[in-house]
Protein backbone atom coordinates (compact mmCIF):
# COMPACT_ATOMS: atom_id res chain seq x y z
CA UNK A 1 0.00 0.00 0.00
CA UNK A 2 1.46 3.43 -0.90
CA UNK A 3 0.84 6.75 0.87
CA UNK A 4 -2.73 6.88 2.14
CA UNK A 5 -4.92 8.45 -0.53
CA UNK A 6 -6.65 10.86 1.85
CA UNK A 7 -3.33 12.14 3.15
CA UNK A 8 -2.00 12.48 -0.40
CA UNK A 9 -5.00 14.70 -1.16
CA UNK A 10 -4.01 17.28 1.43
CA UNK A 11 -0.25 17.12 0.77
CA UNK A 12 -0.31 20.70 -0.64
CA UNK A 13 -2.05 21.85 2.53
CA UNK A 14 0.60 20.16 4.66
CA UNK A 15 3.36 21.80 2.62
CA UNK A 16 1.80 25.20 3.28
CA UNK A 17 1.71 24.48 7.01
CA UNK A 18 5.36 23.46 6.95
CA UNK A 19 6.45 26.55 5.06
CA UNK A 20 4.57 28.77 7.52
CA UNK A 21 6.26 27.09 10.50
CA UNK A 22 9.61 27.43 8.72
CA UNK A 23 9.12 31.16 8.15
CA UNK A 24 8.35 31.72 11.84
CA UNK A 25 10.89 29.68 13.86
CA UNK A 26 10.79 29.75 17.65
CA UNK A 27 13.42 28.49 20.09
CA UNK A 28 12.86 26.06 22.92
CA UNK A 29 10.06 26.95 25.38
CA UNK A 30 9.24 29.97 23.18
CA UNK A 31 7.05 28.11 20.67
CA UNK A 32 3.91 30.07 21.48
CA UNK A 33 2.90 30.86 17.91
CA UNK A 34 3.67 27.32 16.76
CA UNK A 35 1.81 25.77 19.69
CA UNK A 36 -1.16 28.07 19.15
CA UNK A 37 -1.45 27.02 15.50
CA UNK A 38 -1.09 23.35 16.45
CA UNK A 39 -3.83 23.60 19.08
CA UNK A 40 -6.14 25.50 16.72
CA UNK A 41 -5.70 22.93 13.96
CA UNK A 42 -6.29 20.00 16.33
CA UNK A 43 -9.58 21.59 17.36
CA UNK A 44 -10.43 22.29 13.72
CA UNK A 45 -9.78 18.63 12.87
CA UNK A 46 -12.22 17.53 15.58
CA UNK A 47 -9.86 16.07 18.20
CA UNK A 48 -11.74 15.00 21.31
CA UNK A 49 -9.38 16.85 23.64
CA UNK A 50 -6.67 19.49 23.21
CA UNK A 51 -4.39 20.22 26.17
CA UNK A 52 -2.06 23.24 26.06
CA UNK A 53 0.69 24.62 28.28
CA UNK A 54 2.36 21.29 29.08
CA UNK A 55 6.07 21.94 29.69
CA UNK A 56 5.32 25.63 29.03
CA UNK A 57 4.46 25.39 25.32
CA UNK A 58 3.74 21.72 24.72
CA UNK A 59 0.42 20.51 23.29
CA UNK A 60 -1.26 17.10 23.53
CA UNK A 61 -4.22 16.21 21.33
CA UNK A 62 -6.41 13.22 22.10
CA UNK A 63 -8.44 11.26 19.54
CA UNK A 64 -10.68 8.35 20.52
CA UNK A 65 -11.40 5.67 17.99
CA UNK A 66 -14.70 3.98 17.31
CA UNK A 67 -16.47 3.01 20.51
CA UNK A 68 -14.62 5.62 22.57
CA UNK A 69 -11.78 5.02 25.05
CA UNK A 70 -11.23 1.42 26.08
CA UNK A 71 -7.93 1.47 27.93
CA UNK A 72 -5.77 0.81 24.87
CA UNK A 73 -3.68 3.78 23.75
CA UNK A 74 -0.55 4.74 21.83
CA UNK A 75 1.36 8.01 21.67
CA UNK A 76 2.89 9.78 18.68
CA UNK A 77 5.46 12.51 19.28
CA UNK A 78 6.80 15.46 17.24
CA UNK A 79 9.15 18.25 18.31
CA UNK A 80 8.44 21.92 17.51
CA UNK A 81 11.49 24.08 18.30
CA UNK A 82 14.03 25.74 16.00
CA UNK A 83 17.74 26.54 16.35
CA UNK A 84 19.73 29.78 16.84
CA UNK A 85 21.19 29.68 13.30
CA UNK A 86 21.09 32.29 10.55
CA UNK A 87 19.43 30.72 7.51
CA UNK A 88 21.23 30.82 4.17
CA UNK A 89 18.92 28.77 1.91
CA UNK A 90 17.40 31.70 0.04
CA UNK A 91 14.14 29.74 -0.26
CA UNK A 92 10.87 31.69 -0.68
CA UNK A 93 9.79 30.26 2.69
CA UNK A 94 13.08 31.02 4.45
CA UNK A 95 13.06 32.20 8.05
CA UNK A 96 11.81 35.73 8.61
CA UNK A 97 13.39 35.85 12.08
CA UNK A 98 17.05 36.92 12.13
CA UNK A 99 19.33 34.40 13.80
CA UNK A 100 16.72 31.63 14.04
CA UNK A 101 15.81 28.84 11.64
CA UNK A 102 14.31 25.37 11.49
CA UNK A 103 17.65 23.72 10.78
CA UNK A 104 16.71 20.28 12.10
CA UNK A 105 13.34 19.66 10.45
CA UNK A 106 11.10 20.06 13.47
CA UNK A 107 8.79 22.12 11.26
CA UNK A 108 8.41 18.99 9.14
CA UNK A 109 7.92 16.72 12.16
CA UNK A 110 5.16 18.97 13.50
CA UNK A 111 3.50 19.00 10.09
CA UNK A 112 3.71 15.21 9.76
CA UNK A 113 1.96 14.70 13.09
CA UNK A 114 -0.69 17.29 12.19
CA UNK A 115 -1.29 15.42 8.93
CA UNK A 116 -1.74 12.17 10.82
CA UNK A 117 -4.06 13.91 13.28
CA UNK A 118 -6.26 15.26 10.48
CA UNK A 119 -6.61 11.80 8.93
CA UNK A 120 -7.18 9.96 12.22
CA UNK A 121 -9.79 12.46 13.41
CA UNK A 122 -11.67 12.10 10.11
CA UNK A 123 -11.56 8.33 9.75
CA UNK A 124 -11.30 6.96 13.31
CA UNK A 125 -10.59 3.56 11.80
CA UNK A 126 -9.20 2.25 15.08
CA UNK A 127 -10.34 1.18 18.53
CA UNK A 128 -8.76 2.91 21.50
CA UNK A 129 -7.03 6.25 21.93
CA UNK A 130 -4.15 8.05 20.25
CA UNK A 131 -2.28 10.80 22.08
CA UNK A 132 -0.64 13.36 19.78
CA UNK A 133 2.37 14.80 21.62
CA UNK A 134 3.74 18.11 20.30
CA UNK A 135 6.88 18.64 22.36
CA UNK A 136 8.80 21.88 22.93
CA UNK A 137 12.52 22.42 23.41
CA UNK A 138 14.17 19.29 22.02
CA UNK A 139 17.36 21.21 21.23
CA UNK A 140 19.54 21.22 24.38
CA UNK A 141 16.73 22.08 26.81
CA UNK A 142 15.23 18.59 27.35
CA UNK A 143 11.61 19.52 26.78
CA UNK A 144 10.82 15.83 26.52
CA UNK A 145 12.17 15.30 30.01
CA UNK A 146 10.11 18.22 31.30
CA UNK A 147 6.93 16.73 29.80
CA UNK A 148 7.67 13.42 31.52
CA UNK A 149 8.34 15.15 34.86
CA UNK A 150 5.06 17.04 34.52
CA UNK A 151 3.19 13.75 34.32
CA UNK A 152 2.76 13.16 30.59
CA UNK A 153 2.26 9.42 30.96
CA UNK A 154 0.14 9.73 34.08
CA UNK A 155 -2.22 12.25 32.47
CA UNK A 156 -2.28 10.41 29.15
CA UNK A 157 -1.76 6.70 29.85
CA UNK A 158 -0.48 4.72 26.86
CA UNK A 159 1.04 1.33 26.26
CA UNK A 160 3.62 2.56 23.73
CA UNK A 161 5.02 5.80 22.32
CA UNK A 162 6.59 6.35 18.89
CA UNK A 163 8.59 9.11 17.21
CA UNK A 164 10.44 9.79 13.96
CA UNK A 165 13.14 12.12 12.68
CA UNK A 166 14.00 13.09 9.13
CA UNK A 167 17.34 11.81 7.87
CA UNK A 168 18.69 14.06 5.08
CA UNK A 169 21.01 12.27 2.72
CA UNK A 170 19.25 8.98 3.32
CA UNK A 171 17.31 7.48 0.44
CA UNK A 172 14.06 9.50 0.29
CA UNK A 173 11.13 7.60 1.73
CA UNK A 174 13.30 4.98 3.41
CA UNK A 175 12.71 4.08 7.06
CA UNK A 176 15.78 3.26 9.15
CA UNK A 177 15.21 1.33 12.36
CA UNK A 178 17.29 -0.25 15.10
CA UNK A 179 16.53 -2.24 18.22
CA UNK A 180 18.29 -1.18 21.41
CA UNK A 181 20.61 1.87 21.50
CA UNK A 182 20.00 4.14 18.50
CA UNK A 183 21.30 7.53 19.66
CA UNK A 184 23.83 8.46 22.31
CA UNK A 185 23.65 9.94 25.77
CA UNK A 186 25.10 13.44 25.97
CA UNK A 187 26.73 15.75 28.48
CA UNK A 188 27.64 19.41 28.05
CA UNK A 189 31.17 20.25 29.15
CA UNK A 190 32.34 23.51 30.72
CA UNK A 191 35.91 24.38 31.72
CA UNK A 192 37.19 27.64 33.18
CA UNK A 193 40.90 28.36 33.70
CA UNK A 194 42.34 31.25 35.68
CA UNK A 195 46.04 32.01 35.25
CA UNK A 196 47.91 35.31 35.36
CA UNK A 197 47.85 37.73 32.49
CA UNK A 198 50.98 39.28 30.97
CA UNK A 199 52.44 40.95 27.93
CA UNK A 200 52.77 38.48 25.07
CA UNK A 201 56.46 39.35 24.77
CA UNK A 202 57.08 38.64 28.47
CA UNK A 203 55.34 35.28 29.15
CA UNK A 204 57.59 34.58 32.15
CA UNK A 205 55.78 37.31 34.04
CA UNK A 206 52.43 35.53 33.74
CA UNK A 207 50.91 32.08 33.81
CA UNK A 208 49.37 31.40 30.43
CA UNK A 209 45.96 29.63 30.50
CA UNK A 210 46.09 29.20 26.71
CA UNK A 211 49.01 26.78 27.01
CA UNK A 212 47.15 24.93 29.75
CA UNK A 213 44.06 24.70 27.55
CA UNK A 214 46.12 23.19 24.76
CA UNK A 215 47.48 20.53 27.12
CA UNK A 216 44.00 19.74 28.41
CA UNK A 217 42.53 19.39 24.92
CA UNK A 218 45.30 17.03 23.88
CA UNK A 219 44.97 14.96 27.03
CA UNK A 220 41.19 14.68 26.79
CA UNK A 221 41.59 12.93 23.45
CA UNK A 222 43.37 10.07 25.22
CA UNK A 223 40.28 9.22 27.29
CA UNK A 224 38.43 7.46 24.50
CA UNK A 225 41.62 6.26 22.82
CA UNK A 226 43.21 4.79 25.95
CA UNK A 227 40.60 4.46 28.71
CA UNK A 228 37.41 3.34 26.95
CA UNK A 229 37.35 -0.32 25.90
CA UNK A 230 37.86 -0.33 22.11
CA UNK A 231 34.61 -2.25 21.38
CA UNK A 232 32.59 0.42 23.23
CA UNK A 233 31.89 3.93 22.00
CA UNK A 234 32.58 7.37 23.40
CA UNK A 235 33.31 10.90 22.26
CA UNK A 236 34.83 13.96 23.93
CA UNK A 237 34.92 17.08 21.76
CA UNK A 238 35.91 20.63 22.71
CA UNK A 239 33.98 22.88 20.37
CA UNK A 240 34.54 26.36 21.82
CA UNK A 241 37.52 28.23 23.26
CA UNK A 242 37.09 31.78 24.56
CA UNK A 243 40.03 33.75 25.90
CA UNK A 244 42.02 36.86 25.14
CA UNK A 245 41.20 39.71 22.80
CA UNK A 246 44.30 40.76 20.88
CA UNK A 247 47.67 39.68 19.44
CA UNK A 248 50.13 40.40 22.21
CA UNK A 249 48.32 39.93 25.51
CA UNK A 250 48.30 36.71 27.52
CA UNK A 251 44.79 36.51 28.98
CA UNK A 252 44.01 36.10 32.65
CA UNK A 253 41.17 33.63 32.07
CA UNK A 254 39.99 31.19 29.44
CA UNK A 255 36.76 29.25 28.96
CA UNK A 256 36.09 26.09 26.98
CA UNK A 257 32.85 24.34 26.04
CA UNK A 258 32.41 20.86 24.66
CA UNK A 259 30.33 17.72 24.45
CA UNK A 260 30.65 14.10 25.57
CA UNK A 261 28.69 11.16 24.08
CA UNK A 262 28.29 7.51 25.03
CA UNK A 263 25.85 4.59 25.02
CA UNK A 264 26.74 2.44 28.05
CA UNK A 265 26.20 4.00 31.51
CA UNK A 266 29.59 2.77 32.71
CA UNK A 267 31.28 4.57 29.80
CA UNK A 268 29.50 7.80 30.76
CA UNK A 269 30.75 7.40 34.32
CA UNK A 270 34.29 6.82 33.05
CA UNK A 271 34.21 9.88 30.80
CA UNK A 272 32.98 12.04 33.67
CA UNK A 273 35.65 10.78 36.06
CA UNK A 274 38.56 11.12 33.64
CA UNK A 275 37.33 14.53 32.46
CA UNK A 276 37.65 15.88 35.98
CA UNK A 277 40.93 14.12 36.76
CA UNK A 278 42.65 15.41 33.63
CA UNK A 279 41.53 19.01 34.03
CA UNK A 280 42.42 19.28 37.71
CA UNK A 281 45.67 17.34 37.29
CA UNK A 282 46.97 19.46 34.41
CA UNK A 283 45.81 22.69 36.04
CA UNK A 284 47.70 21.77 39.21
CA UNK A 285 50.79 20.88 37.24
CA UNK A 286 50.78 24.29 35.54
CA UNK A 287 49.77 26.21 38.65
CA UNK A 288 46.48 27.62 37.40
CA UNK A 289 43.02 27.45 38.92
CA UNK A 290 40.44 25.30 37.15
CA UNK A 291 36.74 24.68 37.52
CA UNK A 292 34.84 22.18 35.43
CA UNK A 293 31.31 20.90 34.96
CA UNK A 294 30.13 17.68 33.33
CA UNK A 295 26.45 18.43 32.80
CA UNK A 296 24.53 15.31 31.84
CA UNK A 297 21.78 16.37 29.44
CA UNK A 298 20.07 13.43 27.69
CA UNK A 299 20.26 9.69 28.32
CA UNK A 300 20.82 7.32 25.41
CA UNK A 301 17.86 6.74 23.08
CA UNK A 302 17.20 3.03 23.49
CA UNK A 303 14.44 1.46 21.40
CA UNK A 304 12.30 -1.22 22.99
CA UNK A 305 12.80 -4.32 20.79
CA UNK A 306 9.16 -5.40 20.79
CA UNK A 307 7.94 -1.88 19.96
CA UNK A 308 10.46 -1.67 17.14
CA UNK A 309 9.24 -4.92 15.63
CA UNK A 310 5.65 -3.68 15.87
CA UNK A 311 6.30 -0.52 13.86
CA UNK A 312 7.99 -2.30 10.95
CA UNK A 313 4.74 -3.54 9.31
CA UNK A 314 3.39 0.03 9.25
CA UNK A 315 6.50 1.30 7.51
CA UNK A 316 6.47 -1.60 5.05
CA UNK A 317 2.80 -0.96 4.24
CA UNK A 318 3.64 2.58 3.14
CA UNK A 319 6.98 2.29 1.34
CA UNK A 320 7.51 -1.45 0.79
CA UNK A 321 9.77 -3.87 2.64
CA UNK A 322 12.77 -2.99 0.48
CA UNK A 323 12.72 0.57 1.86
CA UNK A 324 12.55 -0.45 5.52
CA UNK A 325 16.13 -1.07 6.54
CA UNK A 326 18.03 -1.67 9.73
CA UNK A 327 20.37 1.17 10.63
CA UNK A 328 23.87 -0.37 10.34
CA UNK A 329 25.09 1.28 13.53
CA UNK A 330 23.77 3.79 16.05
CA UNK A 331 24.58 7.47 15.75
CA UNK A 332 26.38 9.60 18.31
CA UNK A 333 23.72 12.29 17.92
CA UNK A 334 21.38 12.71 20.89
CA UNK A 335 17.61 12.98 21.30
CA UNK A 336 15.44 13.89 24.26
CA UNK A 337 12.80 11.39 23.11
CA UNK A 338 15.05 9.21 25.26
CA UNK A 339 13.28 10.51 28.37
CA UNK A 340 9.96 9.27 27.00
CA UNK A 341 11.44 5.88 26.08
CA UNK A 342 12.81 5.56 29.62
CA UNK A 343 9.28 6.10 30.96
CA UNK A 344 7.24 4.13 28.41
CA UNK A 345 8.04 1.34 25.94
CA UNK A 346 8.40 2.66 22.41
CA UNK A 347 10.62 3.17 19.42
CA UNK A 348 12.14 5.89 17.26
CA UNK A 349 12.88 5.70 13.52
CA UNK A 350 14.60 7.80 10.89
CA UNK A 351 12.87 8.76 7.63
CA UNK A 352 15.19 9.46 4.71
CA UNK A 353 14.75 12.62 2.65
CA UNK A 354 16.49 14.68 0.01
CA UNK A 355 18.97 17.11 1.47
CA UNK A 356 21.83 19.20 0.11
CA UNK A 357 22.94 19.98 3.64
CA UNK A 358 22.89 18.09 6.94
CA UNK A 359 20.77 19.08 9.89
CA UNK A 360 22.03 22.00 12.01
CA UNK A 361 23.43 23.67 8.88
CA UNK A 362 22.43 27.12 7.51
CA UNK A 363 21.61 25.55 4.11
CA UNK A 364 19.40 22.76 5.46
CA UNK A 365 15.74 22.53 4.46
CA UNK A 366 13.18 19.80 5.11
CA UNK A 367 12.13 17.59 2.17
CA UNK A 368 8.43 18.33 1.62
CA UNK A 369 8.03 15.19 -0.49
CA UNK A 370 8.21 12.98 2.62
CA UNK A 371 5.47 14.80 4.55
CA UNK A 372 2.70 12.40 3.44
CA UNK A 373 5.02 9.43 3.90
CA UNK A 374 5.57 10.26 7.56
CA UNK A 375 1.91 11.10 8.17
CA UNK A 376 0.75 7.88 6.49
CA UNK A 377 3.22 5.88 8.59
CA UNK A 378 1.91 7.37 11.84
CA UNK A 379 -1.71 6.85 10.81
CA UNK A 380 -1.12 3.26 9.71
CA UNK A 381 0.81 2.54 12.88
CA UNK A 382 -2.22 3.61 14.95
CA UNK A 383 -4.62 1.53 12.86
CA UNK A 384 -2.36 -1.53 13.19
CA UNK A 385 -1.68 -1.12 16.90
CA UNK A 386 -5.31 -0.33 17.77
CA UNK A 387 -7.32 -2.51 15.36
CA UNK A 388 -11.09 -2.27 15.35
Amino acid sequence: MPVLNRIAEFHPEMTAWRHDFHQHPELGFEERRTAGIVAAKLREFGCDEVHEGIATTGVVGVIHGQGGPNGRAVGLRADMDALPIEEATGKPWASTVPGKMHACGHDGHTTILLGAAKYLAETRNFSGTVHLIFQPAEENLAGGGVMVKEGLFERFPMQRVFGLHNWPGGEPGTFLWKEGPMMAAVANLEIELKGRGAHGAMPHQGNDPVVVAAAIIQALQTVVARNVEPVDAGVITIGCIQGGHTYNVIPETLRMLGTARWFLPEVGDLLERRFGEIIQGIAAAFGVEATHRFLRAYPATVNNPESTRLLLPAAEAIVGADKVKELPKPTMGAEDFSFMLNACPGSYVFLGGEGKAPVHHPLYDFDDAILPVGASFFATLVEQQLPR
